[in-house]
């Protein structure tokens, strides 16, 4: 039998900032994965970011976590989503070299003195620890799930089925037992790939380029330069062919033929859910991602499947540009268990399970970076758990790693759930260009911010303020008038502003947006100042909800919620401002019931005010 502080089981992205996180700051920690090689494999497509996503993976980075670190070294397209519009919802992206990817995150856990890699299947939970199919016992005081997709996974290719969570690789088959037995509701979802395809079997000349940023821009703080060469991306679309092969093909479709039960993510839907849903559409649009520099597969973004091979070859072959392609390997869907996160603290531990804790695919999420956040969380919490120290939750105008979670625990989920910028009602405050400010500093405090970070963060902060400073102190002519008023005007040229030179491109946006949108931004920190008091007004664990004046609905939802704040509870779906009232009054009168918040969720507000 061995010891240790931590277990992290899996070793995905999740896994991976789990069990860096709590290396870091101290703790003896075990990975527990299947297989040694396949930590930091992307599963899907070859890239980090998007959308919201790309916030998250910067949240990550201010925090000290790997997955810019990972992404910068392995990056070889590098993009700004959405540049045309306006900072709240841009978002970074990069094409990475799947390989260099797995790569580097591998490379980043190697280098922590206290995590221990243990290859090896998990076959059940035991009473402080976890045992191994081998029958292999360790022990921790905290115990960090991040299975993915390998809860029971089963993967589909038209009317096959195979075992598994990952083409060529295991599924984890007795753990859900272990969850059950405590109590935890298990629902089914399922997700999918597209197939790839043979990189020289594509005409190329026919296909739409679709090129990175001029001067890329690296996710990660530490990133003075960007190693590796940067490539195109390709475009092409489905027509009419495509589509009414697929319509002919239904049947044979395992979520059409009812061989799939699970529910499928909304936001990112299979070309069978696309031909269907959005009949009228002549066509859909397939990103063609390079696998690697050196990699001889293409990735088909777009046209995920788990239609049969031969249906997918001639579907493949109808588009432009890949008519005489070879499919390297099929699509494929794969559904799994996965845990309602309502049955979750905002910590991500289990409800009335000390030190354990769930992230990533398991807590109903899709995608690399939603689930490396929650990993990043949880191995924070069970740091936490082993330390004695206070929980670690953040707030919903604090980053979109606490919109997020809030999202989870507090409405669950039925679907894959995917980040968005939509979600935040705070957003402006939510930027690329403040999460240094707004993050790092809390990373700081609880020791798990490297020295290197530390400095260059002060070093960015510093040079913002300075050039804030000096915007607003320096009147240019003709106009009379200062930089900081004149940098609200969109169509100012930034290059009349010297101080602007002295600033990396981030920094600079930065600064121009926090000039440009000042009373925006000023007016939701006071809303989010507003909200803050709810937040910070806590329930007791142990409350009962048999309260006077509460309905048993009301009493039912939030017996079953159990939410931690005023302010999470007043987010619970059906929950009337009546019912929140009564709450509200009732845990005021409570006297010592009145804990505020944990240390960081009084965490100071970006520095742009």
């Amino acid at each position: 039998m061995s010891h240790f502080d931590v277990i992290v089981i899996g070793g995905g992205h999740a896994g991976a900032e789990a069990a860096r996180v709590c290396a870091r700051g101290g703790a003896r920690t075990a990975m527990v994965t299947m297989l040694r090689d396949a930590i930091g494999r992307m599963s899907c497509n070859p890239a980090i970011g998007g959308l919201a996503k790309g916030n998250l993976v910067k949240e990550i980075d201010a925090l000290g976590g790997l997955m810019g670190e990972a992404t910068d070294r392995a990056g070889i397209q590098f993009k700004v989503l959405n540049r045309s519009k306006g900072p709240a919802v841009q978002g970074p992206r990069a094409q990475c070299d799947r390989d260099l990817y797995a790569k580097a995150v591998q490379d980043i856990l190697a280098a922590e003195p206290n995590l221990t890699i243990v290859e090896g299947a998990v076959s059940r939970l035991v009473d402080g620890g976890v045992a191994l199919a081998d029958g292999t016992m360790l022990t921790a005081k905290a115990i960090v799930i991040t299975t993915g997709t390998f809860l029971r996974g089963l993967m589909h290719s038209g009317e096959q089925k195979t075992v598994g969570g990952r083409f060529g690789e295991p599924s984890a088959e007795t753990l859900s037992d272990s969850l059950a037995a405590l109590g935890l509701k298990l629902g089914r979802l399922k997700t999918g790939t597209p197939p790839r395809v043979a990189k020289d079997s594509v005409d190329f000349s026919k296909l739409e380029e679709a090129p990175g940023d001029e001067k890329p821009r690296p996710f990660s703080i530490l990133t003075d330069a960007l190693p590796l060469p940067q490539v195109l991306c390709h475009l092409t679309y489905t027509g009419a062919e495509a589509h009414e092969l697929i319509r002919a093909n239904l049947h044979r479709a395992p979520m059409y033929s009812g061989q799939i039960q699970a529910t499928g993510p909304r936001y990112c839907p299979s070309i069978e859910d696309k031909v269907v849903r959005f009949a009228e559409k002549e066509r859909h649009q397939v990103f063609v991602e390079p696998e690697g520099l050196e990699h001889p597969w293409l990735y088909m973004n777009g046209i995920s499947t788990s239609l049969p091979p031969d249906v997918q070859d001639a579907v493949v072959r109808s588009l432009r540009g890949f008519e005489k392609a070879k499919i390297a390997r099929y699509g494929y869907a794969v559904e799994y268990d996965f845990v309602n996160p309502e049955q979750l603290e905002p910590t991500l531990q289990v409800r009335g399970v000390s030190g354990l804790f769930l992230a990533g695919q398991i807590n109903g999420t899709s995608g690399y970076e939603e689930a490396a956040t929650q990993g990043f969380l949880a191995g924070i919490n069970a740091l936490q758990t082993v330390r004695g120290g206070e929980p670690v939750i953040l707030r919903r105008d604090q980053a979109y790693a606490g919109v997020m979670i809030d999202d989870l625990v507090t409405l669950g989920t039925e679907e894959p759930y995917r980040m968005f910028t939509s979600r935040a009602e705070h957003r402006l405050l939510l930027g690329c260009d403040s999460v240094y400010e707004r993050l790092s500093p809390l990373a700081e405090r609880l020791g798990i911010l490297d020295d290197e970070r530390k400095r260059r963060v002060e070093r960015r902060v510093a040079r913002m303020s300075q050039a804030r400073k000096t915007a607003e102190a320096t009147v240019l002519k003709p106009e009379h008038k200062t930089l900081a008023r004149l940098l609200q005007r969109p169509d100012f040229d930034l290059d009349r502003a010297e101080i602007l030179k002295k600033l990396t491109e981030e920094e600079r946006d930065g600064v121009v947006n926090e000039l440009r949108y000042a009373g925006y931004i000023e007016r939701q920190q006071r809303e989010a100042e507003k909200a803050r008091h709810d937040e910070e007004l806590r329930i007791p664990a142990t409350m009962s909800y048999a309260l006077p004046g509460l309905s048993r609905e009301m009493t039912e939802k939030l017996s079953f919620v159990r939410p931690a704040s005023i302010g999470q509870a007043s987010r619970i779906p059906g929950v009337t401002p009546a019912a929140i009232a009564i709450l509200r009054m009732h845990v005021r009168r409570g006297g010592d019931l009145q804990a505020r918040a944990p240390q960081v969720e009084r965490a100071h507000q970006s520095n742009r005010a």
